[in-house]
């Protein structure tokens, strides 16, 4: 079984890496090529020109992101 990583950096992309094989599809289910067995960098800030990928127009723009992941229960506050 594939070991499967997602780290989301600080003010930066969505990280990706697996072991095996990773499908990244559009909403239509359309593939979206990538280079197989390399680490893939997810857009987060919407600024990126390559999306879904990102471009490093987050350090460009000054996206700031959330500090920490919440919770279920920190966010029915």
């Amino acid at each position: 079984m594939a070991d499967t990583r997602v780290r989301i950096m600080k003010d930066g992309p969505i990280k990706v890496e697996t072991d095996g094989t990773l499908k990244i599809t559009d909403h239509d289910g359309t593939v979206v090529p990538h280079r197989e067995g390399r680490a893939v960098f997810l857009c987060r800030c919407g600024g990126s020109k390559t999306k879904p990928f990102c471009d490093g127009t987050h350090s460009k723009i000054g996206f700031a992101g959330a500090e920490a992941a919440v919770t279920a229960a920190d966010s029915s506050e």
